[in-house]
């Protein structure tokens, strides 16, 4: 019985690199493609449909920068950044603009291919209705986390988020009071030991409140020196 493939899409100038990384990622059973320039990435997300992008920041035409800005208009398909870029702010503002992960070139292609792995595991877009026994749901006033659909319903409304976003909300919001130092959080929600430091935890955080605020029954708190809690309002 043939098995669908999942797909990724490798957005990459220097071919040599590209064609390396399929390599690896075609003898773990991935489908792949390769394109060379931020314009054909941008067409490829709707022609391609990929499962994941693999995508280099140093693009000619519009950048990687600009190719995730566009895609997530759109989409929430997952989006690995690849730069010779090392600096903390390049990673913080690749992870704003909504990357799901950052790796510096050069890589290990064995790492790698265990990010693209990681990643896909924690996105499962919902495919059929969620079964209402199996849901992972946590609600509070104005506010409904569904880890089973990867739904956030905030003041009757939907709300657009990355996978790794909602899974930090979901985490802190079913233990509510409860103080996880940064590193912990890192531990529970990325699964590895992250390329960089904790600031991608706050990072993440710190998009969650701009599009949550501070409701008058519940906030994502900071514990100064320690972490975060997502803390309710009696």
């Amino acid at each position: 019985m043939a098995v669908n493939k999942q797909k990724i899409l490798i957005v990459d100038d220097d071919n040599n690199i590209a064609e390396l990384i399929s390599l690896y990622l075609t003898k773990e059973c991935y489908e792949t493609m390769i394109v060379n320039d931020g314009e054909s990435a941008v067409t490829a997300v709707d022609t391609f449909a990929p499962n994941l992008i693999l995508l280099d920041l140093m693009l000619p035409g519009i950048d990687g920068y600009q190719v995730c800005r566009e895609v997530r208009t759109k989409s929430q398909i997952p989006i690995i950044m690849l730069s010779a870029k090392g600096e903390i702010f390049d990673k913080v503002l690749g992870l704003e603009m909504g990357a799901d992960d950052y790796m510096e070139k050069p890589f290990d292609t064995k790492e790698l291919v265990a990010r693209v792995k990681a990643v896909l595991r924690r996105y499962k877009p919902a495919v059929t209705a969620p079964v209402p026994e199996g849901e992972q749901k946590v609600e509070y006033p104005d506010l409904a986390i569904n880890r089973t659909n990867y739904s956030v319903i905030y003041m009757g409304e939907p709300v657009d988020m990355p996978p790794k976003e909602l899974e930090l909300l979901y985490f802190l919001a079913s233990s509510p009071n409860h103080v996880f130092t940064r590193e912990q959080l890192l531990d529970q929600i990325w699964g590895y030991e992250y390329i960089g430091d904790t600031r991608t935890v706050d990072v993440h955080i710190k998009r969650l409140r701009e599009k949550l605020g501070d409701h008058e029954a519940w906030q994502i708190a900071t514990i100064w020196g320690i972490g975060y809690k997502f803390e309710t309002k009696n």
